[in-house]
């Protein structure tokens, strides 16, 4: 689990094919001791687990599902990533509760000046954007952000100067792709209630008998 507050940034090694597997490696400047093999790393979002390490490179398994989910395939050697260590037992939950499972992905669309922040919009697909709610939460390549506006395909967020300058973000441009997770409290909502949207709607009959009152 994770909070969506990037630590650091990285850079992009390789994504070599390995048979049926893939093999990311990328470097980062981790503290020594900070990470160890069986380690899991949200790198733009996406949960992975450390194989190997030597100094400051490290290598992470990839299944084809990820592939999938993901812009990872999209990126080449000496692109930068998001990086963020899992969330320590006790520790403080500053962003929200990020899983490392990535739903989609997003294009950026329209970026523009807002005061001291910049506002963008990304389009996605709709079955997805259907997750998001204004002043909810979405990680976006792994950083906890508040959702300002929602649309059909769309959401717009504010990225203040701290973001921008800590992360990949600074960096994106018309056209970027994006990794989305939605919030887990909004999948699951959506899975329970999704039986009932043709069978005569949610009462508070429903509610009750599956405990919520």
């Amino acid at each position: 689990m994770f909070t969506g507050l990037i630590e650091t940034t990285g850079v992009l090694v390789e994504l070599a094919n390995r048979g049926e597997r893939r093999v990311l490696s990328l470097t980062a400047a981790f503290q020594a001791g900070a990470v160890a093999i069986g380690d899991s790393i949200a790198v733009n979002g996406i949960c992975l687990t450390v194989i190997a390490q030597q100094g400051d490179r490290f290598q992470f398994d990839v299944s084809p599902e990820t592939v999938k989910c993901s812009g990872l395939a999209t990126l080449r050697p000496g692109a930068r990533l998001n990086l963020e260590r899992a969330l320590s037992f006790g520790g403080r939950l500053d962003g929200h509760l990020v899983t490392g499972h990535v739903d989609c992905t997003a294009t950026l669309a329209e970026q523009s000046s807002q005061g001291n922040a910049v506002s963008i919009r990304f389009k996605l697909p709709a079955e997805h954007a259907a997750m998001l709610v204004p002043k909810g939460s979405v990680a976006i390549d792994g950083i906890s952000l508040t959702v300002n506006d929602v649309g059909s395909d769309w959401f717009t967020v504010a990225i203040i100067p701290h973001t921008l300058a800590r992360t990949t973000l600074q960096h994106a441009t018309v056209g970027t792709l994006v990794n989305i997770e939605t919030d887990i409290i909004g999948k699951y909502v959506a899975r329970l209630v999704s039986p009932h949207r043709t069978s005569g709607g949610l009462t508070f009959e429903k509610l009750a008998s599956h405990g919520f009152m």
